[in-house]
């Protein structure tokens, strides 16, 4: 069972002013989650959170979380812009992209970000890109293969199209010392989605040895470890969370196991959660416009995967509260739909729910992070407001909704649209 963050109550006043569809987030709930990750990992005494701009990229929620003491990990040149209005710069922004365009390691440089290099050509790429290579680097490692917890087989890095090998980040750490670089940093992302409490520990467990390994191969100390994100929430009301606290007590152990012994002990640790620190604390309000009876029941919304496209693309289980109806039985089946040209515009399956009549109000949960980052205008569907639910339960307006106008304003050929 999962309980929403509003009421049917605080619904209907909000859409007086603010129409559905629209994302909300719970500021409360960001900074409890914030802190909590803060403490697991307070026995390191250089520990940094840089949240993932992609999962949820809204000035107020990234300065909300940089009053967290939070830093910002950004892909691209508007994430690296947007965070450069927040104030954020230096040390505190992470840049970490692959397939980089030039002007994307410009803004980096500018900033002072710490640039994590996603492949071994990058090294030539970003000296010949700013004129020379900046004191505190970082490489993206793939080991290859399969990565394990035990007998389970979470991801097979192979695949992926990020990092370098063993033997290319060795010599990355060489060719980058002997052009000037003095603080080295390493990062991987090997897996998604995990509320495995093992998922950290073990990666971390890999990094840690690959850095005592890159000591003694490259001469170089490294200054700073990112496990980057990885670290789930649950999606399905009876999966059980991840325990933050447990987590960053195994990274700990870990720790205490492979670095301080071989003169490491004051490798700085740093995360890169999007997903966990945003996904529970958002929920794509929309409401029931229309049902439709033929070979299934279906329940059309004013929401469609436009506005969250991750049931669409990977078939993916998100929970839905009928807001008002929480404690009545679950006794009808439904296809929850929005109402694009396209079957898979589905956010619920043969889903049982309480029935549901026009005009109800659906909350579909942990939709805070890539929510309305991934929405689209395909059917000229248009991206919805979002709100913040403020810690004193005032509701503001952080991004309001796109309107015709936004959609046409692009087009090259203006003399339609005047």
């Amino acid at each position: 069972m999962k309980t929403p963050f509003v009421t049917k109550e605080q619904i209907e006043k909000i859409v007086k002013d603010y129409p559905t569809p629209f994302h909300i987030y719970d500021e409360k709930g960001i900074r409890e989650r914030a802190r909590a990750l803060n403490a697991a990992f307070s026995w390191n005494k250089g520990f940094k959170e840089y949240f993932a701009v992609k999962a949820t990229p809204n000035p107020v929620l990234l300065d909300i979380l940089g009053e967290e003491n939070c830093g910002v990990d950004c892909s691209s040149l508007t994430e690296l812009i947007m965070s450069e209005k927040v104030g954020f710069k230096g040390d505190d922004i992470m840049f970490s992209s692959n397939a980089t365009p030039a002007e994307d390691f410009k803004k980096a440089a500018e900033l002072g970000a710490i640039i994590n290099l996603d492949d071994f050509t990058h090294i030539d790429f970003l000296e010949k890109t700013i004129g020379y290579i900046p004191e505190t680097i970082c490489c993206r490692f793939n080991p290859g293969g399969d990565f394990r917890i035990s007998t389970q087989i979470m991801g097979s890095p192979s695949e992926a199209k990020y990092g370098m090998t063993k033997e290319q980040i060795i010599e990355a750490y060489k060719i980058l010392k002997a052009k000037g670089a003095k603080r080295f940093g390493i990062h991987a992302f090997l897996s998604s989605n995990n509320t495995n409490n093992e998922y950290y520990p073990t990666l971390a467990g890999v990094l840690f040895k690959l850095a005592v390994e890159i000591k003694e191969a490259a001469g170089v100390d490294i200054g700073f470890i990112n496990l980057s994100g990885g670290v789930g929430v649950p999606y399905l009301p009876d999966a059980e969370p991840a325990d933050i606290a447990i987590i960053g007590e195994g990274v700990h152990r870990v720790y205490d196991e492979i670095l301080v012994p071989a003169g490491l002990g004051n490798v700085s640790l740093y995360t890169e959660l999007g997903r966990y620190m945003l996904a529970p604390n958002g929920m794509l309000i929309t409401k029931a416009i229309h049902e439709k009876h033929i070979y299934k029941e279906y329940i059309g919304c004013d929401a469609c995967a436009a506005n969250l496209m991750r049931p669409a693309i990977y078939g993916s289980y998100h929970h839905i509260t009928v807001l008002g109806k929480e404690n009545e039985p679950c006794d009808h089946k439904y296809d929850v739909t929005g109402g694009l040209c396209e079957n898979n515009d589905k956010f619920a399956i043969d889903r049982m729910l309480p029935k549901i009549d026009i005009g109800d109000y659906l909350a579909i949960h942990e939709a805070g992070a890539h929510g309305f980052a991934m929405g689209y205008n395909y059917n000229g569907k248009l991206r919805s407001a979002e709100l913040l639910l403020k810690e004193d339960g005032s509701v503001e307006l952080i991004r309001r909704a796109e309107t015709p106008e936004d959609y046409f304003a692009t087009l090259g050929v203006t003399k339609y649209f005047k």
